[in-house]
């Protein structure tokens, strides 16, 4: 039982669906790394959007990025190119990739004068770190065999991707501007914190549950590692 939303099923059924599009990347010439690169740079461009305040593109970039960046991995593995270094190239460009998208996103919150929704980007983009971490540290110590880690917990990264992507999409639709009130406020120990209004409500929420469905899956990672550890030791 790992408690994820993405069972390792429907992983494989969607690596094998990746396989054709990724190969036909590599008849233009393309390398699994290059694919890495251009996925991180994806990502770039959605952090620019964010900034920008144009959520609904950013939206859009990071769905396209997360997508993108299965044909790294899959066309690898077709053409027999998996090497220690693609993994290690993969996984940091993703966390990198993801770290810059948020970095946008708290960026365009500021420039709204959302620091509500600045506040949750800055939380949403620590606890996504911190389940990559448990993954990475947990299987360097050999709690987990292989990637199977990934499988652990509520959010893995295609669970926050998807979050974030509908999100951003509803406040780029629905937009931030509301033409008969203005953005409410409250004070907070002396501090004006901006509350969600309009479309902004929308990625007040995803921020919101992507932040404690990390938690949570850093949670389960963490507990895994104990059980793994405890039994090691009673055998």
């Amino acid at each position: 039982m790992t408690g994820s939303f993405v069972s390792p099923e429907i992983r494989a059924r969607v690596r094998g669906l990746m396989e054709p599009v990724a190969l036909g990347f590599g008849r233009l010439g393309l390398t699994p790394n290059e694919l890495t690169v251009i996925g991180f740079f994806i990502a770039c461009v959605a952090a620019v959007a964010a900034g920008a305040q144009a959520w609904l593109a950013a939206g859009l970039l990071v769905v396209f990025g997360g997508v993108f960046d299965l044909f790294d991995g899959a066309l690898a593995r077709a053409t027999g190119k998996v090497s220690k270094l693609g993994a290690f190239m993969d996984s940091t460009f993703d966390r990198w990739g993801e770290g810059v998208v948020y970095v946008g996103i708290v960026g365009g919150c500021l420039t709204s004068d959302f620091s509500l929704g600045a506040f949750l980007g800055t939380a949403a983009m620590a606890s996504a770190f911190m389940v990559s971490y448990t993954r990475a540290k947990a299987e360097s110590l050999g709690f987990t065999a292989g990637a199977g880690m990934a499988n652990i917990g509520l959010a893995p990264r295609e669970v926050r991707i998807a979050i974030l992507t509908l999100g951003l999409v509803l406040t780029g639709i629905q937009g931030t501007a509301n033409p008969f009130l203005e953005l409410r406020t409250v004070n907070l120990a002396g501090i004006q914190v901006a509350l969600p209004w309009a479309g902004e409500i929308w990625l007040f929420w995803a921020l919101a549950l992507i932040a404690i469905l990390a938690t949570v899956t850093t949670i389960q990672r963490i507990v895994h590692a104990i059980n793994q550890a405890s039994r090691q030791e009673q055998g």
